[in-house]
């Protein structure tokens, strides 16, 4: 039970984020408000920061490693690439470029990885992106007879 309300959490803080991150992008960069967000993550940290070091200090090297990588790469980019798109469009229609994240993570598990996902998986990705497809398409229509 505890895990379903975490992922309720956690879906709500992230919208929480979006939308006060939209107003923010009006005023600074993506950059400074990737930062300025970085920062609060940090500041909520703290308290587990014994933890860290003690768990750092037994890690091997590649795992630290691999832990600034993913803090900087995918995060830190990621979510500034996220704020440019953000002051540039709606967050209802970037949401909805979301729905290429999974598509995209097993084809490069494909290509790169050699993970070949069972052919319902495929199925059921498909159906999922040709509703998201569909119903795009139905809001789209119905904006442009109503202008």
């Amino acid at each position: 039970m505890w895990g379903v309300v975490l992922c309720l959490v956690s879906a709500v803080a992230y919208v929480i984020a979006v939308l006060l991150q939209k107003p923010l992008l009006t005023r600074m960069s993506a950059l400074q408000v990737t930062w300025i967000a970085c920062t609060v993550g940090l500041v909520v940290c703290l308290p587990f920061a014994p933890q860290l070091v003690r768990e750092v200090a037994v890690a091997d090297t590649a795992a630290v490693a691999s832990l600034v990588y993913l803090g900087l790469g995918p995060t830190a980019i990621a979510f500034t690439l996220w704020g440019y798109a953000l002051a540039r469009t709606s967050a209802g229609r970037l949401g909805a470029t979301t729905y290429l994240v999974p598509p995209i993570a097993v084809l490069l598990g494909w290509a790169l990885l050699d993970e070949v996902p069972p052919l319902l998986a495929l199925a059921g990705g498909g159906l999922c992106l040709v509703r998201v497809a569909i119903t795009r398409r139905t809001s789209l229509s119905r904006r442009r007879r109503s202008t």
